[in-house]
């Protein structure tokens, strides 16, 4: 494993989330952190895929799939973060916190040291030696695809819904919502396994690595950052709509809706 490579990573990501930091000081978003670790990340796909001593088919696949996976994200949340006010989340933290802002930076500076830590499997899947499509590349291609186009259409419905003015203080059960209460979650778990397939072929201790990704975006998702902090705030602001969804829905990967308590 080459450290200079990832300490490049560590160090472009940290000025990166240095100065997203700056820049909610000003703005009063801390949103922009989710913006800078998808295009980080993105761009540590690009990094390690023109670095690589792998072959030439798992790098560019890396750097298209890895790069378009951030980038797009990235792009996505930057309208959010431009177009709406601070996420329900950091609204809570900055409260919490009562606006330290020495309490953020050290938030911003840990996405950073996530960021090395989740673009490993970018390294490990752009180091594997084997330079031909086998099935395990071909799945690799299949799993991303379909994870993109599923969180890209989660996004999209979610995003339709908000813009009702309607729809405020309901929650959003249109399509892919009905049977997740977070499908977009559950395809962006569902993106890291493409990294393990597409490092199929890597020695073994240096393709453990690659469940890294997986692993660590279900543990984070499901129990650190992601479904607990997002349905807190949806119950402080949908309140029993909310509870009636989390009845009826499962949390995170899709299944058909439940009945309501008292309804057949």
């Amino acid at each position: 494993m080459n450290m200079i490579d990832i300490l490049i990573v560590l160090i472009a990501a940290a000025i990166a989330m240095f100065c997203g930091w700056l820049l909610q000081r000003n703005t009063h978003n801390a949103g922009i952190v989710d913006v800078l670790w998808a295009v980080c990340m993105g761009a540590s796909a690009l990094l390690y895929a023109a670095v690589s001593h792998g072959a030439l088919i798992p790098r560019l696949l890396v750097a298209i799939m890895g790069s378009f996976w951030g980038f797009r994200l990235g792009m996505h949340l930057l309208h959010r973060v431009l177009n709406e006010s601070e996420d329900g989340r950091y609204r809570y933290l900055r409260e919490h916190w009562n606006g330290s802002q020495a309490k953020f930076l050290a938030f911003f500076m840990g996405q950073a040291l996530l960021t090395v830590v989740f673009s490993l499997p970018f390294y490990v899947a752009a180091s594997n030696p084997a330079n031909s499509v086998t099935i395990w590349t071909m799945l690799a291609v299949a799993v991303w695809a379909t994870s993109l186009i599923g969180e890209s259409v989660a996004d999209v419905q979610l995003a339709r819904f908000r813009s009702d003015h309607r729809n405020r203080g309901r929650t959003c059960r249109d399509g892919l919502w009905r049977y997740s209460r977070h499908p977009n979650y559950f395809f962006e778990w569902m993106h890291w396994f493409s990294y393990v397939f597409l490092a199929v072929g890597v020695a073994w201790p240096l393709w453990a690595l690659s469940w890294l990704g997986p692993a660590l975006m279900l543990v984070s998702l499901y129990w650190i950052t992601g479904i607990p902090f997002t349905e807190a705030q949806a119950l402080r602001s949908r309140g029993s709509d909310y509870r009636d969804y989390q009845r009826t829905t499962s949390p995170l990967i899709p299944w058909f809706p439940g009945n309501s308590e008292g309804k057949s």
